[in-house]
C-alpha cells in the first residue's frame, strides 16, 4: 500500500508518499480502505516527537487518528462487521506506528461505528477525535441542564463541536472565545462569542452580569486562557483542559484526554446524520499532501478541520 510515513522526528517536511507493507489483520480487526483521514494537532506533535513519554513509538511511522472507509476484510473473530460496511474511528492505539494516513489500516473493531449514508467520508474522518475530545472533556465536568459554559478557541477543530455538544447536553448559555472574524461563526453554532486577550475576565462578567461566573470552563488553549478560567469558573472541579495536564493536577483541574469509545462515536455521527451537530471543514487535501496539511494547521488560526482524502 502507498501510506504517508517518516522515519525520523522533525518538521512537516520529514513525511513522505511512500510504499510499505499491508497491514496484518488481526483476529478481531477489519481491514479500512481509508477514503478520507482528519488531521489533528496530536499529529504534529507525534510527527516532532513530542509525544515519545506518554506511548511506545516505532519507525517508520504513519501518523494519523482519524479514519473514515470502507471495510474490505474482517478477522476470524470478527462477527458485526463485513466488507463493504461504511465506517468510521477515533483510531489511538496503544503503539504508535500504523496510524490512518494510508490506502489501509487495520483496526480493533471495538473501535468503529457505522457511517451513516447522509454523512460523507470527508465530514466523517473530521469527526472522532475532535468530536470525543469535545464530549468527554464536557462530560467530565458534569455539564447539563442550566449550566452556563465558557469554551475557548470556540472556532476550532474541538471548540466548534464543543459548543453544539454542550447545548445538546443541555447547557442553557454557551460562551466562546474566538478572534473577532470569526464572532459570526461561533454565533451560527449557538455560542456568544467573546474575544479572547487581557480583557477576557471583564468581558464575560459583563456578559453573564451576577457574580460574573460560570458553571463550567472547557480549556483547549492553555497559558492566558487557563489563568483566566481560575477566575472565571465557579468550582474548579468542573473545569477541565485538554492542553496542560500538570498545570491542571496543581490547581485542582480535570485533565481529559480522549480515549476511543465505539458507542460515543456513533452518538456523534447520528447527532450529524440527523442535522444536530455541524462539522466544519475549512481545506482538503489529497492524501500525499499531508506535508501542506500539516504546515497549514501548524500556522494556527484554522477554522474547524483539515482532512485528507484518499
Amino acid at each position: 500500500m502507498k501510506a504517508i510515513a517518516f522515519t525520523q522526528f522533525g518538521d512537516a517536511d520529514v513525511m513522505s508518499w511512500q510504499e510499505l507493507p499491508d497491514p496484518l489483520l488481526g483476529p478481531d480487526q477489519v481491514l479500512v480502505e481509508v477514503k478520507a483521514a482528519g488531521v489533528n494537532p496530536v499529529d504534529f506533535k507525534v510527527r516532532a516527537g513530542y509525544l515519545q513519554g506518554l506511548l511506545p513509538h516505532h519507525l517508520p511511522l504513519i501518523p494519523g487518528w482519524d479514519v473514515s472507509g470502507v471495510v474490505r476484510a474482517v478477522g476470524i473473530g470478527v462477527q458485526d462487521w463485513k466488507p463493504g460496511d461504511e465506517v468510521l474511528a477515533y483510531a489511538r492505539k496503544d503503539h504508535v506506528q500504523l496510524g490512518t494516513y494510508a490506502e489501509l489500516v487495520a483496526l480493533p473493531d471495538r473501535m468503529i461505528a457505522r457511517k451513516p449514508s447522509n454523512v460523507d467520508f470527508v465530514t466523517a474522518a473530521a469527526l472522532p477525535l475532535a468530536g470525543l475530545t469535545a464530549l468527554q472533556a464536557l462530560k467530565a465536568v458534569g455539564t447539563g441542564s442550566g449550566d452556563v459554559v465558557l469554551v475557548h478557541a470556540a472556532a476550532g477543530g474541538v471548540g466548534h463541536l464543543q459548543v453544539q455538544i454542550a447545548r445538546e447536553l443541555g447547557a442553557a448559555r454557551v460562551l466562546g472565545t474566538a478572534s473577532p472574524r470569526n464572532h459570526e461563526f461561533v454565533r451560527s453554532l449557538g455560542a456568544e462569542p467573546v474575544a479572547y486577550g487581557d480583557a477576557l475576565v471583564d468581558a464575560v462578567a459583563e456578559l453573564i452580569g451576577g457574580d460574573g461566573l460560570v458553571d463550567v470552563v472547557v480549556d483547549n488553549v492553555g497559558g492566558l486562557a487557563f489563568d483566566q478560567s481560575l477566575q472565571l469558573v465557579r468550582d474548579r472541579a468542573r473545569m477541565t483542559s485538554i492542553v496542560d495536564g500538570p498545570r491542571a493536577m496543581e490547581h485542582g483541574v480535570i485533565n481529559t484526554w480522549a480515549r476511543p469509545n465505539a458507542e460515543q462515536t456513533q452518538w456523534l455521527v447520528d447527532l450529524v446524520a440527523a442535522g444536530s451537530l455541524r462539522v466544519e471543514v475549512q481545506q482538503t487535501f489529497p492524501l500525499a499532501d499531508a506535508v501542506k496539511a500539516h504546515k497549514l494547521l501548524e500556522g494556527g488560526h484554522v477554522r474547524g478541520k483539515v482532512v485528507l482524502t484518499a
